[in-house]
Formats: structure tokens, C-alpha cells, sequence
């Protein structure tokens, strides 16, 4: 059966809502990360990590969407038909991977981005961070305005692969989602989608 290895709090939660909203059988097994479980599948320790039922691996949150979007045609949640629909839904991955999530890290780990280990000099990056997280957040709340999900094709892998990192604004930022209406729509909008409830009921018990 299809696997995927998961953290509460990561963003192994997108392909965790995924794999519920297409409805074939899977497994879903709890992880720490960088545990000695996690590194004897994965050796980098990282979530998500995805193992199908012969065995073979997939990393990185991006590519496992996109391979569950493709494998799964019958769920619609590629994000629609053709070269251009094809091409929005990887720059929306891409713009996640690396715009959305990357700014979390001076939030997440102040420690690598400073050699003054002054707690001035961790505020600052962390303040640095929410900054670069409020400049990425105003993109997707402009983005938004008018729609009920990311892509054109309707609701789709990307919605899920932002919910985590809305979460994370939510909970980090100074003020949370004030000030982006649409992205705090689009995230009351899946935590009452009955897919992204059960997930979160699995993974938090909430």
C-alpha cells in the first residue's frame, strides 16, 4: 500500500490532504524528524517522504503533489488541462517551495542565519523573517482576490500545499493572517473541507 511518512506541524500535511482527497487505500505513519525510523526510509530524514507499494521513494513536497496529481487523474487536482494550466500549477509549486516556504526558515531557525548569538541579534532575524513572509503572503492575498482556490482548474493540489504554510503565517505572524482576507478565506475554506478534517483529526487530533 502506498505510504507516506509524515510530522505534525510540516508541510508533509499537503500531501497528506492529498492522498485523503483522492480516496484510494493508503498509509499514513507518524514520524519525528530526523528520527532513526525516518532516516532507515528516507536517509535525509526529511518529511514528506512517500513510498509506493513497490517500494519505490519519493521526497520533497513539490514533486510528491505533482506525481499524486498525474497518478490520480480521476481526482482533478492537477489544476486543469494544457501546456498553460500545466505550467500554473508548477510556478505556484515553485513559488511555495521556494519563495513561501524558504522565507519561514529565519522564523523557524534564527540561529543559521546570524553569527551574534545575542538574543537582539535572533529577534532581528526573526523580524527579518516575518517580513519576508508578509511580502510573499501579499502576493497570494492579491492573487486570491475574487477566487475561492489558487489555480483556475479549481481546487487542487496547490490549495493543499499552501494550507500548512497559512497555518504557519496564522500562528507566526505578528497580527496572523490580518490584513489578507482572501488567504485567511481560502484557509477557513479548507479547514471546513471534510478531507482536510479528517487529516487534521489524524495528525493533532483536532
Amino acid at each position: 500500500m502506498p505510504t507516506l511518512y509524515y510530522a505534525v506541524g510540516a508541510c508533509s500535511l499537503a500531501p497528506h490532504i492529498v492522498l485523503e482527497w483522492i480516496g484510494a487505500p493508503y498509509e499514513a505513519v507518524k514520524v519525528q524528524y530526523g528520527s532513526d525510523e525516518l532516516r532507515a526510509v528516507n536517509p535525509a530524514g526529511a518529511v514528506p517522504t512517500f513510498r509506493e507499494d513497490d517500494g519505490w521513494l519519493l521526497t520533497q513536497a513539490g514533486a510528491i503533489l505533482d506525481y499524486l496529481a498525474h497518478k490520480h487523474p480521476e481526482a482533478g487536482l492537477a489544476g486543469g488541462d494544457g501546456a498553460r494550466a500545466e505550467a500554473e500549477t508548477h510556478r505556484w509549486s515553485a513559488f511555495f517551495t521556494s519563495d513561501v516556504h524558504a522565507a519561514f526558515w529565519p522564523i523557524f531557525m534564527p540561529d543559521r542565519y546570524t553569527t551574534d548569538r545575542s538574543e537582539a541579534a535572533r529577534r532581528a532575524v526573526v523580524e527579518a523573517g516575518h517580513g519576508l513572509v508578509a511580502k510573499q503572503f501579499g502576493i497570494l492575498d492579491r492573487h486570491l482576490a475574487g477566487r475561492e482556490h489558487i489555480l483556475d482548474g479549481g481546487r487542487s493540489v496547490i490549495d493543499a500545499y499552501a494550507f500548512p504554510m497559512i497555518r504557519w503565517a496564522a500562528k507566526l505572524l505578528p497580527g496572523g493572517l490580518v490584513g489578507y482576507p482572501n488567504v485567511q478565506a481560502l484557509h477557513d475554506r479548507l479547514t471546513a473541507d471534510p478531507g482536510v478534517r479528517t487529516v487534521l483529526a489524524r495528525e493533532e487530533g483536532v
